[in-house]
């Protein structure tokens, strides 16, 4: 098991739901233990500087935005969205020094399907070179509908990872009438693929004790995909409509993570019960809260060994693999090789 404190750089996070920043606003966030400013301008575009004024270090979410520049409340530097110096009030008119030369520090930023995505690069790194594409999927929204929501979870991203794909906890942590009960454990059995940076459970049926995916009626196909840094997609087709899940997690630093869990879906009927899937989704994310708080005063007794057993806990193998492996060859700069095979796995949930 990882002891958390690796982050993967040179990737694209989310940063925060677009529905978190106004016009005219800031939002000081900390994304891999680096002070991030995000900020929308005036003309709605979004924009990420490093927290922090080069000059004495004040950080530059304690001064103000105006829509168009943020403004250092120490001395009043001033710096643009793309984190350029356009002035410095205790220079006089006839200085020499070229503020052009000054910068606060930024990140590319994004802003796709209702999520703030922002690159982070190794610290101190300044070229960045040819940026990676963004790894949201295409969404189907054309005449649907969306949700996004947030939630801190207490812990470092690898445990919040190693949640996230876990095949067998649902019949616990979620037990409910509407989902899977206690009663309902039945053996699984499904063809898995390498995909990109992370692995794919191939196209399927929902399992016959999956209550939900019925409300959606005849038909109905799943695919779900996991990829590093932590993004997980599920992608479900019911006749000619679709509904993409996406989970996304950001890690703060160590100790803490984000979790982004966006919804999209083209059924009509979806709209009626909005409320409804608001809630559900709200249930769901604070069970899992409630284990990995559970699991956080079990591991703060020490990091004892943890065991990863059989199928159900192979993913979790994979997700270890992909990140030694990845990490190993940014590190020495040798092309990354997907480690996870073909495989059909089966546990019991």
């Amino acid at each position: 098991m990882s002891d958390g404190t690796e982050f993967i750089y040179d990737m694209w996070y989310i940063a925060a739901p677009s529905a978190g920043l106004a016009r005219g606003k800031t939002l000081a966030k900390t994304l891999l233990g680096q002070k991030v400013l995000l900020g929308r301008d005036k003309g709605g575009a979004v924009f990420a500087l490093r927290d922090f004024c080069p000059h004495r270090g004040v950080p530059l979410h304690y001064g103000r935005f105006d829509g168009t520049t943020v403004e250092c409340c120490y001395h009043g530097w001033c710096f643009d969205t793309a984190g350029q110096c356009t002035k410095i009030p205790a220079l006089p008119p006839d200085s020499n020094v070229d503020i052009s030369r000054i910068r606060a520090g930024s990140f590319p930023c994004r802003e796709v399907d209702g999520n703030i995505w922002v690159f982070v690069p190794q610290p101190g790194r300044r070229e960045l070179g040819e940026l990676p594409p963004l790894p949201a999927p295409p969404i189907p929204l054309k005449g649907g509908w969306r949700r996004v929501a947030t939630m801190l979870f207490p812990c470092d991203i690898d445990h919040a990872a190693l949640g996230l794909m876990d095949p067998s906890h649902g019949s616990w942590v979620h037990a409910s009438w509407w989902w899977r009960p206690h009663r309902g454990v039945r053996v699984k059995e499904k063809k898995f693929a390498p995909h990109g940076l992370g692995f794919r459970m191939l196209r399927h049926a929902p399992s016959a004790n999956s209550r939900a995916y019925k409300l959606l009626g005849g038909n109905i196909a799943t695919e779900i995909t996991f990829e590093l840094p932590g993004l997980r997609t599920e992608h479900i087709t019911a006749g000619r409509h679709h509904i993409i899940l996406l989970t996304a997690l950001t890690p703060i630093d160590a100790t803490s993570t984000e979790l982004h869990q966006c919804m999209y879906s083209t059924i009509p009927l979806v709209n009626l019960f909005k409320p409804v899937l608001t809630l559900f989704g709200k249930v769901f994310i604070r069970q899992d809260l409630d284990i990995v708080r559970k699991q956080a005063e079990g591991l703060a007794s020490g990091h004892p060994h943890l065991m990863l057993l059989g199928d159900a806990d192979q993913q979790a193998v994979w997700y270890n693999r992909l990140k030694k492996d990845y990490l190993a060859a940014q590190k020495s700069g040798a092309p990354f090789t997907n480690p996870v095979p073909e495989k059909t796995l089966r546990w019991c949930s």
